[in-house]
């Protein structure tokens, strides 16, 4: 997706990982590698010299952790942060856990019973070689609602999980409360890159500026939330990143935990999205272009001259263009569903925009029909 003030996406066959990681040369690897592991046994002798142990840590976050079975062999993660008032269903964007709402969850709790669930492949939930397709990850969902003897729940996903909240709305509208959609209405057979006009104008635009200055310190978890924050300009929860990286003997960062494939085999083969089928209450909370240029960040494309300003607009037009397209997609199916365009709030909207988002949930909640 584009890097204008609007939505920060990743392409569709690769889902976005905080991190990108690069593969350098196999001789170069394996020196690395070596060399990593020679620091890994000095650093525990050292540790074993002094008398020292990595303490181990604890999630703040008040939750319950329990797996529930969803098919032979396959145990999800579910986080429950209790609560009162309608039950409430959190799912999580392309690799990311439900320990990403640590903190989100908490604001719900007034109104609602709070759960969170990990999709396969992710932190604590199992990793199997198949089930990865939007029916299977739908029917995940909708096992754990299941379990949990859930009363008319409302489920809020974010990015990815779109995919999961029509596809269990499409078939289960009777036993919902509603569906709340972060920044999840895009289609992904109907991607900017796919526009002539977008991809055009996306090859005129003037470079970027210099990103902000961000030093990487993975020695523990706690600074490389930091220098994800400066870099991403959000804070993840310290919950998910350690669900999302493995733990090192000497408490700092390692390496990412969820095989490579899992990914892919989210990110691929979507068919187009359709909405003709949910009968239930539709709450669409959108990031959408900024076309106040002096909100640019620093490593976006920087107009020099009038010509280049009114080309940022132009492509800024392009990219809203087509995420117009996407809500007049779901105006089709459910001609009831309210969509709240954020500009400028970017694709972590309810972390950018917390009170705005919170507001309009809260709102939507309380004006849903009583529980059946």
């Amino acid at each position: 997706m584009s890097r204008f003030a609007g939505p920060e996406r990743a392409p569709r066959a690769t889902p976005p990982r905080l991190t990108p990681f690069t593969l350098p040369s196999f001789a170069l690897f394996m020196a690395l590698l070596v060399l990593v592991l020679l620091l890994g046994v000095l650093s525990l002798a050292r540790g074993a010299s002094a008398g020292q142990a990595v303490p181990a840590w604890t999630d703040p976050s008040p939750h319950q952790a329990r797996f529930v079975d969803v098919a032979p062999g396959v145990k999800l993660e579910v986080l429950d942060w209790g609560g009162t008032g309608r039950d409430v269903v959190l799912l999580s964007g392309s690799g990311h856990t439900a320990h990403v709402y640590d903190e989100f969850a908490l604001k719900l709790k007034d109104c609602c019973h709070v759960y969170g669930i990990t999709r396969r492949g992710y932190g604590a939930s199992s990793i199997p070689e198949t089930g990865y397709d939007e029916p299977s990850l739908s029917n995940d969902v909708w096992t754990v609602i299941q379990t949990l003897d859930l009363k008319a729940p409302v489920l809020i996903g974010h990015s990815m999980a779109g995919a999961e909240l029509t596809g269990v709305g499409m078939l289960h509208s009777d036993r919902l409360g509603g569906l709340v959609y972060l920044d999840a209405i895009g289609d992904s057979t109907d991607d900017p890159p796919d526009d002539p006009t977008w991809k055009a104008l996306q090859a005129k635009l003037p470079p970027p500026g210099q990103p902000p200055v961000c030093t990487e310190d993975r020695s523990t978890f706690a600074t490389f939330r930091v220098f994800l924050q400066c870099r991403h300009g959000i804070a993840i929860p310290e919950g998910d990143l350690r669900q999302g990286f493995a733990t090192a003997a000497d408490g700092s960062v390692g390496s990412w935990r969820s095989p490579d494939w899992v990914s892919r085999a989210i990110g691929t083969g979507r068919p187009a999205r359709d909405y003709s089928k949910i009968k239930v209450p539709v709450l669409a909370l959108n990031a959408a272009v900024d076309f106040d240029l002096s909100h640019l960040k620093p490593d976006q494309p920087q107009p020099r001259n009038d010509e280049e300003r009114a080309l940022l607009i132009a492509f800024g037009k392009a990219t809203q263009a087509v995420l117009d397209r996407w809500s007049a997609n779901l105006k089709r199916g459910v001609p009831d569903a309210k969509i709240v365009d954020m500009p400028g709030a970017t694709h972590y909207l309810w972390m950018t925009r917390e009170a705005d988002v919170l507001r309009e949930i809260h709102a939507f909640i309380a004006g849903l029909p009583p529980r059946r």
